[in-house]
């Protein structure tokens, strides 16, 4: 199926279910940059295309969808594929075969300790975050605090990561609880929670089960100040909380803010992604596919003409650091994790849209 001219990358993301929001917004981000590449004529004269497959968020379709990319469509690498149990189905035939897989849209552990060789991470680890989402709680003189996680390896991994970063204050959950991926029943673990009465909860988990705990923790007068990581999905949790029911909670975040034009990459993300959209608006999850996308064709252009997926993976190493604009990376030929950033949001009454 490749195509001659054109460099084929290939992407397994949720674009329907619950979750899909998540896939369709960084899928968004990328095609903006990659059609402006494409409009300035290409890499090396060759235009990128990338080719989604929706997998629901579900790991039986993700294996289903990577087999197809790779023995039907012969991509050169793969690339935004979203979530740690939909990565970790099919990161050992990746290992394999020796198949880069490119800015995948989770901060797990089994992608970064030790990175695998064929893995190029673009965003901040999970545990960074949540050790930055505690330490700001503990600092506000919140001790109580909660974990909320999804059933599955995201959750595991979200879990272990509140461990530690609570044992580096001396502290541990006061309560634990869980809800299968892609749940809205938040009933159950929000009955367990609000029973310990937490200061604050730690929420490890997809829009669609964060927006009905939340629900939940409302209904019960839970005053406990509800923390998410950075997956969660933004405009997702926002848009499953009218009414002023997202007031106040925190997300972690690893691009830099998307209305802040003062950045030159985000106005530059902007421009291209009103052209490529129209009125879609903005938001986190757009511009790290659009980061993504921006990194991914910088390794290619240092690949050359016909580049092979060893010679891509090298090229990643040999960018060093980068500013993209305002977002600073580092990658070598022995560090294939390009940022550390990490800042806290709390969402209020009015969108940030302008």
């Amino acid at each position: 199926m490749t195509q001659p001219g054109t460099l084929l990358l290939g992407q397994s993301a949720p674009l329907s279910g619950p979750a899909a929001q998540l896939g369709r917004e960084y899928r968004d981000g990328a095609l903006a940059w990659f059609a402006e590449v494409n409009r300035r004529g290409g890499i090396h004269g060759r235009r990128i295309r990338l080719v989604s497959l929706d997998d629901r968020y579900e790991p039986v379709l993700t294996q289903r969808n990577t087999t197809a990319l790779l023995e039907r469509w012969r991509v050169l690498a793969l690339f935004g594929y979203v979530g740690t149990p939909t990565v970790k189905a099919v990161l050992p035939e990746l290992q394999r075969r020796g198949v880069p897989l490119v800015a995948p849209l989770t901060g797990a552990a089994l992608l970064r300790n030790p990175t695998p060789t064929n893995v190029i991470n673009l965003r901040a680890s999970y545990a960074l975050e949540v050790d930055r989402i505690v330490e700001a709680l503990v600092r506000a003189g919140s001790h109580q605090i909660a974990v909320m996680v999804q059933n599955d390896a995201f959750g595991v991994d979200g879990l272990a990561a509140a461990r530690q970063a609570l044992a580096r204050h001396g502290l541990k959950p006061v309560a634990l609880a869980s809800m299968a991926r892609n749940s809205t029943d938040g009933a159950a673990p929000a009955r367990t929670i609000a029973a310990a009465n937490p200061d604050a909860v730690v929420v490890v988990t997809a829009y669609p089960s964060a927006a009905a705990f939340g629900l939940e923790m409302q209904r019960r007068h839970s005053k406990a100040q509800l923390m998410n990581v950075s997956f969660v999905g933004t405009r997702g949790l926002q848009d499953a909380l009218v009414g002023g029911k997202a007031n106040g909670i925190g997300i972690a975040q690893v691009v830099p803010f998307p209305w802040d034009r003062r950045i030159p990459v985000v106005a530059e993300y902007q421009r291209l992604l009103q052209r490529q959209n129209g009125a879609t608006g903005f938001g986190f999850n757009s511009l790290e596919g659009f980061l993504a996308a921006k990194l991914m064709t910088e390794a290619l252009q240092r690949a050359g003409a016909d580049p092979t997926r060893q010679q891509l993976l090298k090229a990643f190493g040999s960018i060093g650091q980068l500013d993209l604009g305002g977002f600073r990376i580092g990658m070598g030929p022995n560090d294939r994790n390009a940022s550390d950033l990490v800042e806290l949001t709390y969402l209020g009454s009015q969108r940030w849209e302008p």
